[in-house]
Parts: C-alpha cells; sequence; structure tokens
C-alpha cells in the first residue's frame, strides 16, 4: 500500500445560495444546507478542501458588491446538483459567520466561492491519523470516509467538554479530548506531544488541523515519525484573536 497527495485545480466560480435548513448537532454545532441552482457542477475533490462564504449585511446588486461582503472558509461537507451542507463551530457571538449560522432567517441568501484547488489523497495509507477541534469535524468526516474497514486508524477530536461531541460515522471509534476551561488546542497539542515513534503505523496518513498553535507540535511529530511534509496535512484552522485568518491551500 503506498499513497501520495496530489494537487488538482477546479473552476473558481462565485455562487449565490440560500440558506434552506439548519441542523444542531451539539449546542455549539450546527449543519446548514445551502441551496441554489448556482450549486450545479459544484465540486469538491479533497477532504480538505475550502470553501470561501460571503456574507452580505442585506441584498446584493452585483458580483461586485458580493466579493465586498464579510467573508470567512469552510470545508464542504456534502453536496447535489443543488445543495450544499456546511457545518459550523458556534462559541458565542464569534463574528459574522457565526452569528449567520446561529440565526440567520431561512432564505437568507449568502455567496460562496470555490474552492479553488484540491489536495487529493491518492492511493492508501498504510494506517491513518485523523487529529483536530471542532472546526476540523467536516474534513475529519471525509478522510473517514476514505479509511477502509480494518484500516489502523486513530481519530482524535478536542472539544470544550462532555455533551459537545457529534456523531462521527467512521469505521473506528473516535477519541474525544476535552479542553474545559484552557485554551483552545490545548488538549490535542498534549495528545500530539506525547506520541512516539512506536505508535506510528506503517506508512501514516497524518492530518492534524485545529487551532494556529497545533502547526508547530504536529510538525515536530512529522519529524519523529520521519513523513515527508508532502504526504501529510498540518494546518492551522483559526488563529486565536484574528477573524479574519484563513488556513493555508
Amino acid at each position: 500500500m503506498s499513497f501520495s497527495i496530489e494537487r488538482r485545480s477546479l473552476e473558481l466560480r462565485l455562487r449565490t445560495v440560500a440558506l434552506t435548513a439548519r441542523e444542531w448537532l451539539a449546542p455549539d454545532f450546527v449543519r446548514t444546507r445551502l441551496s441554489g441552482e448556482d450549486l450545479a457542477r459544484f465540486d469538491s475533490l479533497g477532504s480538505d478542501d475550502h470553501i470561501r462564504l460571503f456574507f452580505p449585511a442585506g441584498p446584493v446588486d452585483s458580483v461586485e458588491d458580493l466579493r465586498a461582503a464579510p467573508s470567512r472558509e469552510y470545508t464542504p461537507l456534502a453536496w447535489g446538483e443543488d445543495w450544499l451542507d456546511v457545518e459550523f463551530a458556534v462559541h458565542g457571538d464569534e463574528g459574522v459567520a457565526a452569528r449567520w449560522a446561529a440565526d440567520a432567517p431561512l432564505g437568507s441568501s449568502i455567496g460562496v466561492g470555490g474552492p479553488r484547488g484540491s489536495a487529493v489523497l491518492e492511493g492508501t495509507p498504510g494506517s491513518w491519523l485523523l487529529v483536530g477541534d471542532e472546526t476540523a469535524i467536516p474534513a475529519i468526516r471525509r478522510f473517514s470516509a476514505l479509511i477502509p474497514a480494518g484500516a489502523t486508524a486513530r481519530i482524535v477530536i478536542e472539544t470544550v467538554s462532555a455533551g459537545r461531541e457529534v456523531e462521527i460515522d467512521a469505521p473506528v471509534e473516535v477519541e474525544w479530548l476535552h479542553r474545559g476551561d484552557a485554551p483552545a488546542g490545548s488538549a490535542l497539542i498534549a495528545f500530539v506531544d506525547a506520541l512516539t515513534e512506536a505508535d506510528a503505523g506503517a506508512d501514516p496518513f497524518v492530518f492534524i488541523a485545529a487551532e494556529q498553535s497545533i502547526v508547530k507540535p504536529g510538525r515536530a511529530l512529522l519529524e519523529r515519525w520521519g513523513i515527508d511534509p508532502g504526504r501529510a496535512i498540518v494546518k492551522g484552522y483559526w488563529k486565536r484573536g484574528q477573524a479574519e485568518y484563513h488556513a493555508p491551500h
């Protein structure tokens, strides 16, 4: 078994969609359905893809006005010919995206841009390590769907506390870490720092994404395990105190 991560380009389009459904999966985690004819031929080839959502304050008259609206990046979860599901981690009044996901009336319009490119997992890893916080759950869901039955895998997700976990369809039991009042990412950092060479499976695929502070310990893990960074994904999906931060592509 062997694998690689291949870069693919996609048609970059800005689509207009409407909020048509909202489902709370946990007290601070919501799945939304976006619908519209503009979603025809939407595609997302990589489990870690990002789309940019544009949140206008009201109706807009042009594509330029839509592009000027506040925007944030998210991982598309699932889609069809005229619908797209996106999940949001919502922690209080965090900004335009969290407020919209929690409170926007059904029928509200936003823009969807991208994905502009994909990092596609080709082949079959010998083992899997998927690590992330709430913001990484959609990507972890998509990667989990690629894990063959019986494969060696660990899936570790950090959230605030028990009762804030969401159901993940995965071939192995998800390990949940609770940070409590500690800074976001602290429980994941402790977990990653404690992994040794003996914990590395054969030909592992490693995905680590959470608050930006996870990047340094994540890269140190790749070094300990002797993994080429080009065959792993380690990202800060967000940065504490910086609303405009977005993950590198």
